[in-house]
This record gives C-alpha cells, structure tokens and sequence, in this order.
C-alpha cells in the first residue's frame, strides 16, 4: 500500500501540529487543576478562560454561555434530558427530524419511555431538508424543544436555521442544534439564528478528541448535567480537561480563521470529486442537496454494489471513506438518513461517504475515483442481481 488517502473526516480529523504544540504545556508543565486558589493553578483557569473565548467568538457569543463537555454526544444528550427535565411544568413535547445523530435519537428515545416525553419526528425531503410549513404543524401550546442538526453527518445537507429558530423564538420555544459537523465549515451566529443550544466537537476541526462544548444561551433554564463539584458554573462537575479544552480553544481560533479559503477549496474539489464519479460511473445517485451541503461532504449510492465490500477494496488501495456514521458502522441495517430520504434497502447498502479535508488534494480524488471505477465494476459484475439488469437492458 502507498500513500494514505484520507477520505473519512466527518468521522474524526488529524489533529493540527500547532494545536498539539498548545496543548503539550498543559499535561506536563501547567498541570494545575484550574479550580485550586494558588498562582500555579490560576494558569490552568485563564487558559480555559481563553480557550471559552476563542470559540464563543466565532459563534457570536458569550463566553459565559461556552460549557465544556467530553464531545459531541454529551453535549446532545445534556441538552435535551436536562433542559426536559427545566421545561417539564410547560410541557414534555420534543420536535427533532428522522435523519438526527443517534446521540439525538437515542436520547429522545430515553425521554419517551423513562420520562413520558412525547417525540415528533419530522419527514424530510429527497435531498434530506424539513419543511418548515411541517415544523409549524406540529408545534403545540406542550411543545418545549425543538431539535435540528444544522448539517447532517452523512449526506451533509445544510437545514434553515435561519428560519427554525425564528419559528421557535416565535413561538417561545428552545431551539438547540447538534452543529458538530457545521461548526468552523460555515459560518454560524447564534443570535442571528436565534439558537438557544449549540453542541459541537473539537476532533471535527483538527482539535483533539474527547472534547466538546454546549452553548446554552444566558436565560435559558438547563438544570446541572454531572453532579459534584463547581465546575462549569455548577452545571457540569469534574476536573477540567485542561489539554483538551486549550486544544479546541486553538482548533477553533484556527478554523475560524482559513474557513473561507478553506471552503472555497474544499467545495471545488467536492464539486470536482462529485463530477468524475457521476460522469464516469453508471448507476449512481448523489444523495444530500445539490447544492446546500457542507463543503467537504461527498456522498453516493452505487446500484448494485454492496457498501462494505466496496469499501474494504478502498482500503486495500491506501482510500479511507466510509458508508456512514463512524458511530453506527458497526450495524448491519441500511443508513437511518438514506430510508428517511427515501432510497430503497437495495440501493441504500451501495453507499459512500466520502468527506475531504485542507490537506485533500486534486490527485488523490483523481486516485480514488479511477480506484472506484474498477471496484464498482468488478463488483457488479459478481453481482446477480446487475446480470439480471444488463440482460433485461439489452432484450
């Protein structure tokens, strides 16, 4: 095998050397717990005081309003059980889509059977988008939170956030988002798009992992997660993983800061990617909105093929991509987002996500794609099922 071609990055990123280079004082050298009274200690808090604000400043906000979790899904998980819990004398009705992170889903799942929530999963369209006349129907005087990821994970298609969260102020109800993939790939203002909770992750953006954050807007009621010490304004107990918090205060200065020339490459070369594969392969289908996706989300379905055995053949050539969720790769069952935008089993097990990164370049897709031209051939070609098709075709 030769050179290693990274195609998974919705899954996690290589963490940036100049954010290692700021987090490596802290496991060594300022080791202090940021919560001790001494001189020695008080470096540790300031660094995670610079680290609330570098990312609050690139979503428009307080720095007050940044609260630090191990990722992603705790921070999905926080918003919903705990501001549930806060809201529960309003009502105990939850709107959320069907195509959510399983952090989402899962935790409204909880919510329905242990806390009597009642939970309405929006439809979306083909290209994976709500339609807001949708939302506004299943508003009722009980509803409390309303759930929407600003970018979908697999097919990467954007949702108007814009317009939910001036629904839901509208309406007087919590607007959170899981923007764990959106975060430093477009732009986001929270009060501009009215968001009341933000989760998101540091390994998305070069930062490293187990670390993550919730923005919960000042006013908003969202009882205590962990319970223990102070920490986090006594909303979430324990130490303070100081690294990991300076490594995505860096990560995310640094995203903020090459986001739109980063995009700007980044949408080429999808665009360019998406090009080859949808000239050059028959029978394919480009799943997620055309047009209002992430800028590094590539993701098709091939007929005929089968997911897992496609991608273990990518393997073998250097390509790392995937068929979905990193989170959810271990199921047997067609992709959750692909049913909900309305492939069949058949075609839905043919799926690639393919996500690039700063670092992807013009050769490496041009690798992949020839790589996958004679994959999917040789595939189908063992495939009945594309005998069957081609004789059918050709009678």
């Amino acid at each position: 095998m030769g050179k290693l071609i990274y195609l998974d990055n919705a899954a996690t990123t290589r963490t940036a050397p100049e954010v290692v280079e700021q987090m490596l004082p802290y496991f060594s050298e300022l080791y202090g717990n940021p919560s001790s009274i001494y001189d020695f200690a008080a470096k540790s808090k300031e660094a995670v005081m610079k680290a609330r604000g570098q990312i609050a400043d690139v979503l428009g906000a307080n720095k007050e309003d940044i609260y630090f979790t191990a990722g992603g899904t705790e921070s999905d998980n926080w918003a919903l059980k705990a501001a549930f819990e806060a809201y529960k004398d309003k009502g105990n009705h939850i709107i959320t889509t069907k195509i959510e992170h399983h952090a989402i889903l899962h935790t409204c799942e909880y919510l329905e059977k242990q806390r009597h929530a009642r939970v309405t999963y929006l439809d979306v369209d083909e290209n994976g988008i709500i339609r807001l006349e949708d939302l506004e129907k299943a508003i009722t005087p009980e509803t409390i939170i309303i759930s929407v990821m600003f970018a979908n994970n697999e097919i990467g298609s954007i949702q108007p956030i814009k317009e939910i969260g001036m629904i839901a102020k509208e309406h007087g109800i919590l607007f959170h988002t899981d923007a764990v993939q959106a975060f430093c790939q477009v732009p986001i203002d929270v009060n501009e798009c009215n968001i009341d909770m933000l989760s998101s992750s540091a390994h998305k953006i070069n930062g490293p992992k187990g670390i993550g954050f919730l923005y919960i807007r000042k006013g908003v009621k969202n009882r205590s997660f962990i319970h223990g010490g102070a920490q986090e304004r006594k909303r979430r107990a324990g130490t303070e993983n100081v690294p990991g918090i300076v490594g995505y205060g860096a990560a995310a200065q640094r995203a903020a800061a090459s986001m739109e020339e980063r995009t700007k490459k980044e949408c080429e070369l999808r665009d360019y990617l998406i090009g080859r594969i949808m000239n050059e392969i028959p029978y394919v289908k480009l799943n997620g909105h055309p047009q209002k996706r992430l800028p590094n989300n590539v993701n098709v379905s091939f007929q005929f093929v089968e997911g897992e055995s496609l991608l273990l053949m990518l393997d073998s050539y250097g390509i790392c991509a995937s068929s979905g969720s990193a989170c959810t790769s271990g199921s047997l069952d067609p992709s959750h987002v692909l049913m909900a935008i309305g492939l069949p089993h058949e075609i839905a097990h043919g799926s690639l996500r393919m996500t690039l990164s700063e670092e992807t370049t013009k050769d490496d897709l041009d690798f992949t794609v020839d790589k996958l031209k004679d994959i999917v051939q040789n595939l189908r070609n063992m495939s009945p099922l594309y005998e069957d098709f081609i004789k059918k075709a050709n009678a």
